[in-house]
């Protein structure tokens, strides 16, 4: 088995008894490492301690299960690997800074910590080629823009920090940002009905430790619209898109996505030594019962040969 391969075997094994108790030494025997050498490979390749990692992976099955307001908190504490009511808050509010109370009275988008693929760091496709994960299919393609697209939103600053997709918590701004569109925009004029949204992060022109996010609907034209609105133009130029599919949109907007973008530039383009300009395009198509799916679009530098 290769490394990862262990690591994946725990990680898998964490996910099935997030209820039960769970030690190093005990995942070191499943892996058949030693435990010394177990943790030191887990940091290495989940970037956080076991320990902390199944916290973390607890607090985040507890936020799904806070939205059930039937169930007391002490109860979702206990469910998940906390001994009393106190230790459980202060553990959800060292990582979301709300206490479960707060997040339950008012739930707001956090990010979570995500359970990893591993695999995605060792498998290269061919662009074309489908690669089928856990709960996922990715798929990288080249596409062109013959006419440049118009869309029209809202546009903010957020923390690098507040967008890590699946590797730490917090405020997640850029899902706040898209609650806000979607209250509103039926208001917002020329918008296409049932057209594209579009999320882009841009991280050029700031030093500040922050980037610019915007989230908005595919316009009609670049009529001039209200100052309170963003136009934001996805230039007609050939772009490297990786196709996203998953089993439901929540899936698809979280865990899929985090997978998707870490392969996408962290494997996928490092591998093909391949640069992009500091900008991210997330498109999002209309979700049926049949089709949860999206695309992650980046613009290619020109290499010289």
């Amino acid at each position: 088995m290769h490394a990862w391969g262990a690591i994946q075997k725990a990680v898998d094994y964490i996910e099935e008894n997030l209820s039960e108790k769970i030690t190093p030494e005990t995942l070191a025997m499943i892996v058949d490492l030693s435990p010394f050498y177990f943790q030191r490979l887990f940091t290495r390749l989940v970037n956080r301690p076991v320990s902390d990692y199944i916290k973390m992976r607890r607090l985040a099955r507890s936020c799904a299960m806070l939205q059930n307001k039937d169930v007391r908190i002490l109860d979702v504490a206990i469910e998940n690997g906390f001994n009393s009511h106190e230790s459980f808050t202060k553990a959800f509010k060292s990582a979301f800074s709300i206490t479960p109370k707060e997040y339950r009275t008012n739930p707001i988008h956090l990010n979570q910590v995500i359970k990893p693929e591993l695999l995605l760091n060792y498998t290269m496709v061919e662009e074309n080629v489908p690669l089928i994960t856990e709960n996922i299919v990715l798929e990288i393609t080249r596409k062109t823009l013959d006419r440049s697209e118009i869309f029209i939103g809202l546009s903010r600053q957020v923390p690098f920090s507040h967008a890590t997709l699946g590797e730490s918590t917090g405020i997640d701004t850029p899902g706040q940002l898209w609650d806000l569109f979607h209250d509103i925009k039926p208001n917002i004029p020329n918008l296409m009905p049932d057209g594209i949204e579009l999320g882009a992060s841009m991280m050029s022109g700031t030093n500040d430790g922050t980037f610019t996010y915007f989230v908005g609907g595919e316009a009609v034209s670049a009529t001039s619209v209200a100052r309170k609105y963003t136009t934001w133009e996805l230039p007609a130029t050939e772009y490297i898109v990786c196709c996203i599919e998953a089993e439901n949109f929540v899936e698809l907007t979280t865990s899929a996505l985090g997978k998707a973008m870490k392969y996408l530039f962290g494997t996928w383009l490092h591998s093909r030594k391949l640069v992009t300009q500091p900008v991210s395009i997330e498109k999002y198509y209309k979700t049926t019962s049949e089709a949860t799916y999206m695309e992650v679009w980046v613009i290619p530098i020109p290499t010289e040969e």
